[in-house]
C-alpha cells in the first residue's frame, strides 16, 4: 500500500451545528448584494409594492419546499446533496445530471460575484488611495482569498462566514430602519405595502421570476450535512431558517427602500441611480461613516458568498470522487483539515480558467457579464430544484419510511408544482433577466447550454452503467459499499432421468472385494 491509499477519504464529523450551516447558507445567498442591485432593478422595472409582495410569497412556496428538501436530507445525508436527492427520486442519470447542472451554475453565479465584487470596490479604492484598479484585479484578490480560505478547518470557516454575516444583517437592518423613521413622504403610506390599482400580471411573474433567483444558495446547506453533529436533522433545519431568514430580509428591505424613496418617485429614482440607490438613501440619513461601512460589508459579503458556493463545489466533487463517477483522487481530503482539499484545488483551477479567459477576452466593465452570469447560474439552480422537488415525490412514494401525508405527497408536490410554475416564467422572461432584446441569440442560447450541460450528465450516467456497473449502482449513496449480485445462471433441463444406482451398493459390506 503506498502513501495515496493511506491519504484519509473522508470529511470532519461532528465539527458544525444547524446555526454554523444556516450561516453558510446565509452567506451563499448574499442579501445585501441583492438588496443593493436585484431590488433597484424591480422597482426601476415598475415593480413598485408587487417587489415586497413577490419575496414574502416566495418565501412560503420556499419553506414548502423545505419540508420535502429536509426529508430528503434525513434520508441521504451526504455531501453531494441535491446529487444524492436526485439520483435516489429520478435515477442515477438524472443525479448526475443535476451534479454537472449544480457545478456549472455555481461556477456562473462566482464569477458573477468576482466582477461585481471588482465594480463594488472601486468606489472605496478612490476615496481611500484615489487609485482606479481594474475589476480583474479586485477580482483576483478575492479568488485568492477564496482559495486560501476554503481549505481552513469547517469549524473555523464557520466562525469567520458567521461575523461577515452577522455584519451583513446589522447593515441592512440599520439602512432599513433608517428609511423606515425617515420616510420620503413623512409618515408611512399604505400604497406601499398593498397595490393601490389592479395588479399588473405580466410584470408579477416577472418579479416572482427575479424573486426566486435571489433566494439561490439557500440550498447549499445540505452540502455540510456530513460535518454536522446530527447529519439527518441539522441541514434540514438550517435550510428552513435561511429561507426564513432571507425571505424576512428581502421583503422588509424592499419595501423600505420603498419607504425611503416614495412610492411615487422609487421607479425612476432606481433606473437613474441603479445599485447606488441604497446608498443614496442611506448617506440622506445616515453618517458617512456608515455609508462607508455599508460599502465595505457589501465587498465582504460579495467574497463570503464565492466561498460558499466554492465550499458546496467543492463538496459536489468530493462525493463524485467518493463515488468514482469522477476521478478517486477528488475524494481524499486533508489530514489536519479534513477539507476536501484536492476538490478545492480543482474548484479554484475552474474559476481562475474562467477569470483569465474573461481578462483574455478584454472585459472592460464586467457589470453587465456579471449579472447576466448570475442569472443564468440562478436558472440553472432551479431547473436542480424542480428536479429535486420531483425526486422526492417519486422516492417518498416509491419507498415509503414512516412520512404522513404532508412529508410524503402534499408537500412534495405542491413544491414541484410551485418550482415548476416559476421555471416556466423564468424561462419566459429570459429577455428581461439578462436585459437583452428578445430577438438576442442568448435567449435561446441559454436554455439550449443548460440542456446541454444536463445532457452531458445524462450521458456520463448511460457510460458509467455501461463500462462500470458497480461504480454506477453506487451512485447517490453516500460512499457506501453496493453489492451487486450476478444473475443466476439458468439450470439446463433434464431430458433424460439419471440411472439409479443397484440398491446398497454404496454400503462397504456388500461391495465384492
Amino acid at each position: 500500500m503506498g502513501p495515496q491509499d493511506e491519504l484519509p477519504h473522508t470529511l470532519a464529523t461532528g465539527r458544525i451545528g444547524a446555526a454554523a450551516v444556516t450561516f453558510f447558507a446565509l452567506a451563499a445567498t448574499a442579501p445585501i448584494a441583492v438588496l443593493t442591485s436585484v431590488v433597484p432593478a424591480a422597482f426601476a422595472r415598475g415593480g413598485g409594492p408587487l417587489v415586497p409582495l413577490s419575496f414574502a410569497g416566495i418565501t412560503i412556496l420556499l419553506l414548502v419546499f423545505a419540508s420535502a428538501y429536509s426529508a430528503m436530507v434525513h434520508r441521504a445525508p451526504y455531501a453531494g446533496a441535491m446529487y444524492a436527492y436526485v439520483s435516489r427520486g429520478l435515477g442515477r442519470p438524472a443525479g448526475l445530471a443535476s451534479a454537472w447542472l449544480a457545478l456549472a451554475s455555481y461556477l456562473a453565479i462566482q464569477l458573477g460575484l468576482y466582477g461585481v465584487a471588482g465594480v463594488a470596490a472601486a468606489p472605496l479604492l478612490h476615496s481611500w488611495f484615489d487609485v482606479e484598479a481594474p475589476w480583474w484585479l479586485v477580482a483576483a484578490i478575492c479568488w485568492s482569498l477564496v482559495a486560501l480560505l476554503s481549505n481552513i478547518r469547517i469549524e473555523v470557516a464557520s466562525g469567520l462566514l458567521a461575523l461577515l454575516v452577522l455584519a451583513e444583517l446589522a447593515v441592512v437592518a440599520g439602512f432599513a430602519t433608517a428609511n423606515v423613521l425617515k420616510p420620503a413622504t413623512g409618515h408611512l403610506d399604505a400604497d406601499a405595502i398593498l397595490p393601490s390599482g389592479a395588479v399588473d400580471r405580466p410584470a408579477l411573474g416577472l418579479l416572482l421570476a427575479v424573486g426566486v433567483l435571489a433566494f439561490v444558495g439557500f440550498e447549499t446547506a445540505g452540502t455540510y450535512a456530513e460535518e454536522t453533529m446530527r447529519p439527518r436533522r441539522e441541514a434540514g433545519y438550517a435550510a428552513y431558517a435561511s429561507i426564513g431568514v432571507v425571505g424576512l430580509l428581502f421583503a422588509v428591505g424592499s419595501w423600505s427602500v420603498s419607504v425611503g424613496a416614495g412610492v411615487r418617485d422609487v421607479g425612476p429614482l432606481a433606473g437613474a441611480r441603479g445599485s447606488e440607490l441604497v446608498f443614496d438613501l442611506a448617506a440622506a440619513r445616515l453618517a458617512p461613516w456608515a455609508v462607508t461601512a455599508g460599502r465595505i460589508v457589501l465587498v465582504a459579503a460579495l467574497v463570503a458568498a464565492a466561498l460558499a458556493l466554492h465550499n458546496a463545489m467543492s463538496r459536489y466533487l468530493y462525493a463524485m470522487g467518493r463515488e468514482r463517477a469522477m476521478p478517486a483522487f477528488l475524494a481524499r481530503t486533508a489530514h489536519r483539515t479534513a477539507a476536501p482539499r484536492n476538490a478545492s484545488l480543482v474548484a479554484s483551477a475552474l474559476s481562475l480558467g474562467a477569470l483569465l479567459a474573461a481578462y483574455l477576452a478584454g472585459v472592460r466593465t464586467p457589470s453587465v457579464l456579471a449579472h447576466r452570469l448570475t442569472a443564468i447560474g440562478g436558472l440553472g439552480i432551479l431547473v436542480v430544484l424542480l428536479a429535486t422537488a420531483l425526486a422526492a415525490l417519486l422516492h417518498f412514494n416509491r419507498v415509503p419510511n414512516g412520512e404522513g401525508t404532508w412529508g410524503r405527497f402534499l408537500a412534495p408536490i405542491l413544491s414541484t408544482v410551485a418550482l415548476g410554475t416559476l421555471g416556466y416564467l423564468a424561462f419566459r422572461n429570459i429577455p428581461e433577466l439578462l436585459a437583452v432584446p428578445p430577438e438576442s441569440a442568448l435567449v435561446w442560447s441559454v436554455p439550449l447550454g443548460l440542456a446541454a450541460v444536463g445532457g452531458i450528465g445524462l450521458l456520463h450516467g448511460a457510460a458509467l452503467r455501461g463500462r462500470r456497473p458497480v461504480d454506477y449502482a453506487g451512485l447517490g449513496q453516500g460512499g457506501k459499499p453496493v453489492v451487486v449480485t450476478p444473475p443466476a445462471k439458468p439450470q439446463t433441463k433434464i431430458s433424460r432421468v439419471p440411472r439409479q444406482r443397484e440398491p446398497g451398493a454404496h454400503r462397504p459390506e456388500r461391495v465384492d472385494r
